[in-house]
């Protein structure tokens, strides 16, 4: 050690010992049980973003496959309240990674030419082959791999608000090769022959248009009453002309009546009576009435009918099965269809002053 020391110079030396006396002075640096400490940086989830640039573009074939294609259509009864669809699906969209693959063919060409120089002077020796290298080079794209894609559903619209189409939130990812289901109803109130309708739905990869097709059977002919029927019917409404839309007689005359308007709603709730056949002698003929008709001269029969008569009050504020919107439907159906016979009542004129 005292070589070592014998070794340094004064200056060295000198700068030792102040730092060997530093250290031995030095205070350890107190730490605040209360000090707040450091904020430990929070990373959050990336949030997924749909792709949204293709979603009105067609949706090219083979990314999805629909069990039973895109057009479905059913049968519905009359009176049936919805018609349902199944479209179930599969996520078969993948990626095709393309490669190049070049070929090069090497060959030997001969080819025939006129000896000159030395060769020349060789009696039967004017020809001679000369021998060249070809080579032929081509490229082809060949495929090098398949990547599975998701697929996301990014909306699905119905064409009308009677159709409503059933299927989790969205935007739905669907990881490849998964399936889906989409359900969808039409409501039919109101509604009769053949329905078309279409849902719209739009992915990150294309739209298509899921096609429905609904034909709505004709009602089943009234089945015609007995005489003894009648005659209880009869008999009911003498005494309660409202008694037509309660117990046995409701299944004929309120049967089906919610949702319909106009031609449809005469056929099933007026004609059971007045179209009759054969018709009871005391339900009036609607095309012979010896009264002029008009919109308000139906409306007016129809809300509140007529006491001491058969004909009941079909408004339901007055314990009937129609609301204001279907006796208006059915008021404007009638006075289109059944003109009045009898001319308005005109005024005569006033004697002329003497």
């Amino acid at each position: 050690m005292r070589a070592l020391l014998d070794c340094l110079k004064p200056a060295a030396l000198a700068s030792l010992f102040l730092a060997v006396i530093l250290a031995a002075t030095a205070q350890p640096t107190a730490v605040n049980p209360h000090a707040t400490p450091p904020a430990t940086a929070v990373v959050s989830a990336p949030v997924y973003v749909p792709d949204t640039t293709h979603a009105t573009d067609p949706l090219p074939n083979g990314v999805i496959a629909w069990e039973g294609g895109t057009q479905k259509s059913v049968d519905a009864t009359n009176g049936q309240d919805f018609a349902r669809f199944v479209f179930a699906f599969t996520n078969m969209a993948a990626q095709v990674n393309l490669a190049q693959a070049t070929n090069v063919t090497y060959f030997t060409n001969f080819s025939i030419v006129t000896n000159t120089g030395f060769w020349s002077i060789f009696p039967g020796r004017k020809y001679t082959s000369k021998a060249t290298v070809i080579t032929n080079q081509s490229v082809a794209t060949v495929t090098n791999s398949i990547t599975p894609l998701p697929v996301t559903v990014l909306n699905v619209h119905p064409s009308c608000g009677c159709t409503t189409a059933e299927l989790p939130p969205v935007p739905w990812l669907l990881p490849p090769g998964t399936n889906g289901v989409i359900r969808v109803n039409v409501n039919l109130a109101g509604k009769s022959g053949i329905v078309f309708k279409t849902v719209s739905v739009s992915t990150d990869k294309g739209k298509t248009d899921l096609m429905l097709r609904i034909n709505i059977q004709p009602p089943p002919p009234v089945k015609p009453m007995s005489e003894e029927e009648r005659a209880r019917g009869i008999a009911a409404a003498k005494l309660d002309r409202q008694a037509v839309f309660r117990g046995e007689c409701a299944s004929c005359h309120v049967k089906n009546v919610q949702g319909q308007y106009g031609q449809q709603l005469f056929a099933s709730l007026c004609a059971v009576c007045h179209e009759a056949s054969p018709r009871a002698t005391m339900v009036p003929d609607l095309h012979q009435l010896k009264d002029p008709t008009s919109e308000e001269f139906w409306r007016a029969w129809i809300t509140s009918g007529k006491a001491g008569t058969l004909m009941p009050a079909f408004a339901t504020a007055q314990g009937g099965p129609l609301n204001d919107m279907q006796i208006a439907s059915l008021a404007v159906f009638l006075n289109a269809t059944i003109p009045s016979h009898v001319p308005p009542a005109t005024t005569a004129p006033a004697p002329a002053a003497k």
